[in-house]
């Protein structure tokens, strides 16, 4: 009987130890920190403001009045009539990138251009940002000096390469941004007969406030 009943008792000790031990394994899985899911990267086509009236004797379109405006974190255009609320993160027209801030509107809004490729492009910096003045843009405009080049031979804007505009968008929070293509629908290889200002652009933005951009 005292034999049997040391068996039962070494047979519970072992099952509850293998319990606690489960349990604990459950725990150490339960508050185990899940890596952060990678952002996804967006693709913004034809992004472009309503040009004027066209020109009743050269028949092209007139240049647009207004910029086209665009928010990063829901991926729309914005209304122009909004130009002056914090909605908006980048405006377009012709060549020219504004961001929300500074002379440009009322937000957090800044940008730089970095060298480097987009994809090993993995946090934004927090600091060296400029902003929009009444004398200068953010994202500095000519060829050669910011986003693009510009062929005066053939008269084609074409993205720098290695080129990526870091924005700090209206709310303060981070994107990498690089652009594809100035011409409708982009063309391969446009020929300058397309229509123009017509923005193509990647980015990924980072809705947690953090710099992280991969």
């Amino acid at each position: 009987m005292n034999e049997l009943f040391s068996r039962l008792t070494l047979l519970a000790a072992v099952s509850a130890t293998l319990g606690i031990s489960a349990c604990s394994n459950d725990d150490d899985d339960a508050n185990e920190v899940q890596p952060a899911a990678a952002l996804k990267t967006e693709t913004t086509t034809n992004l472009a403001p309503m040009p004027r009236a066209t020109n009743p004797t050269t028949g092209q379109p007139g240049t647009p009045k207004h910029y086209a405006f665009y928010n990063l974190a829901t991926k729309s255009e914005v209304p122009y009539t909004d130009s002056a609320t914090t909605k908006w993160d980048i405006a377009v027209r012709g060549t020219t990138i504004l961001t929300n801030g500074g002379s440009s509107g009322p937000g957090q809004g800044g940008a730089l251009v970095q060298e480097g490729l987009f994809a090993e492009i993995v946090a934004a910096p927090t600091t060296g940002y400029q902003v929009d003045s009444p004398t200068a843009k953010a994202i500095t405009t000519g060829s050669g000096k910011g986003w693009y080049n510009y062929n005066s031979t053939t008269h084609i804007v074409t993205p720098i390469a290695g080129r990526v505009l870091l924005v700090r968008t209206a709310t303060g929070k981070y994107a990498k941004l690089e652009i594809v293509s100035y011409y409708k629908d982009a063309p391969a290889t446009p020929t300058g007969t397309e229509p123009s200002g017509y923005y193509t652009f990647r980015y990924v933005y980072q809705p947690n406030g953090s710099v992280n951009l991969k």
